[in-house]
């Protein structure tokens, strides 16, 4: 199949080295790149990290009994004279 191709001057740089250190030609190095590239593409991303999840501790009861009262909480931890 023939196709026009318009690489990035930095990619194009990239295959003209490939081409004098492998001794290949531009286009099977494009097609080699190609293929890799798009063989990778098409596999699930191995950056996915497994979910994160921590593990639930007990911390026992309550040592101040019920919290719904704030003015009760700032009592206990501040002292009575918190107003």
């Amino acid at each position: 199949m023939r196709t026009t191709l318009t690489l990035d001057d930095d990619v194009a740089a990239l295959v003209r080295k490939l081409e004098r250190t492998q001794h290949k030609t531009f286009k099977e190095i494009v097609n080699a790149a190609l293929r890799e590239g798009l063989t990778r593409l098409e596999q699930r991303p191995a950056s996915v990290r497994a979910r994160f999840r921590t593990k639930p501790l007990s911390l026992g009861a309550c040592r101040l009994g019920a919290i719904d009262d704030v003015s009760d909480l700032l009592a206990i931890a501040e002292g009575e004279g918190y107003r």
